[in-house]
């Protein structure tokens, strides 16, 4: 776990960070560790060999098996100073919900009362699943959580966590969900199928010189039309570390714990972002249009995007990266370099 950063401040706070094996966060223990926070205690499965590299080079403390990790803070008896909750069952093709329920409810109301026993700060992992087709819209408002209708069983097991969140009457001192929106980056490698469209895209250019992009099935979309919230991962954990550091130099006002949306506030095509891929691979576009897989062709998002008003509004000002210039990145010094980060 050697350190090449240089002159780098060295912060003694102890930050527990779920899911530090998986995609977002081992990005965000990358980005703790780039800021001086070495101190890290991970919690994951460290069972799959293929996420092996995104951690192991990182630096930190601890790492803790996921389902060990409330008896193993009791008998360490460590003083946490933050607790950072990324870890959850993403597959939106499992339509097992108790499958989802484990984790992304019932562990994450664990994490939720040991934050509120030992007074520690929380920020968690909700999604923008939960809006489902998004009839009620993409405003991050308490008062519509009741009402959505997510179109999977994760959506669904994300959206349970934040209706139960918002009404404990017994909380973390200081608290956000946030919910993100189709992130895209480094480290997504082990996803599989639920890896992004970048991904993909970039491993079918460089097989057969070609994209297969879903057709439409709805009238109102062309083929390659569908619409999301593209957000890179290096903003979403720029985001959390800034909430984080407002928390920790009590500049976070309680009336600010919220649910957030984490997404640029732009939605666009799916043929955009394909023909960003093949402009970073330079390669000239080349997309075909294929039917959608019967099993998810009824839970699909055709739009999304991120009303994010309430994060601007609680002092959140930095840019975000462009489409164009976010797959530049991806494509260009993680993918085609064979890089984690």
């Amino acid at each position: 776990m050697a350190n090449n950063e240089e002159n780098k401040t060295l912060h003694p706070e102890t930050i527990i960070v779920t899911g530090a094996a998986g995609f977002i966060g081992s990005c965000m223990v990358r980005y703790l560790n780039k800021h001086g926070y070495e101190n890290l205690i991970l919690v994951d499965k460290f069972i799959k060999d293929e996420k092996l590299k995104n951690w192991k080079h990182k630096k930190y403390r601890y790492e803790v098996d996921r389902d060990l990790l409330f008896e193993w803070l009791e008998r360490n008896n460590l003083s946490v100073d933050f607790v950072i909750h990324l870890g959850a069952r993403t597959d939106t093709t499992e339509f097992d919900y108790t499958v989802h329920e484990v984790l992304n409810l019932e562990y994450s109301q664990d994490v939720w009362n040991y934050c509120t026993a030992n007074n520690v700060p929380l920020i968690y992992a909700s999604s923008a699943a939960t809006y489902g087709a998004g009839e009620l819209g993409y405003e991050d408002d308490h008062d519509v959580i009741k009402d959505l209708k997510p179109l999977n069983p994760y959506g669904v097991s994300k959206n349970e966590f934040d209706k139960w969140a918002v009404q404990q009457i017994n909380q973390p001192p200081f608290w956000t969900g946030l919910k993100f929106f189709n992130v895209y980056g480094p480290n997504e490698y082990h996803k599989g199928r639920m890896a992004s469209v970048i991904f993909h895209s970039f491993n079918q250019i460089h097989k057969n010189g070609g994209v297969k992009l879903f057709k439409s099935h709805k009238e109102e979309f062309k083929d390659g039309e569908q619409l999301r919230d593209f957000i890179y991962v290096k903003d979403v954990v720029k985001v959390m570390y800034w909430m984080m550091k407002q928390i920790m130099n009590k500049e976070w006002a309680k009336e600010k714990n919220e649910i957030y949306n984490i997404g640029t506030g732009k939605a666009r095509t799916f043929n955009d972002l394909v023909k960003a891929t093949f402009a970073a691979a330079d390669r000239p576009a080349n997309i075909v249009y294929i039917d959608m897989p019967e099993d998810i062709r009824n839970t699909y998002q055709y739009y999304t995007e991120a009303s994010i008003h309430k994060l601007h509004k609680a002092g959140y000002d930095k840019p975000f990266y462009s489409l164009e210039d976010g797959v530049d990145d991806y494509v260009r010094n993680y993918l085609s370099a064979g890089k984690i980060w």
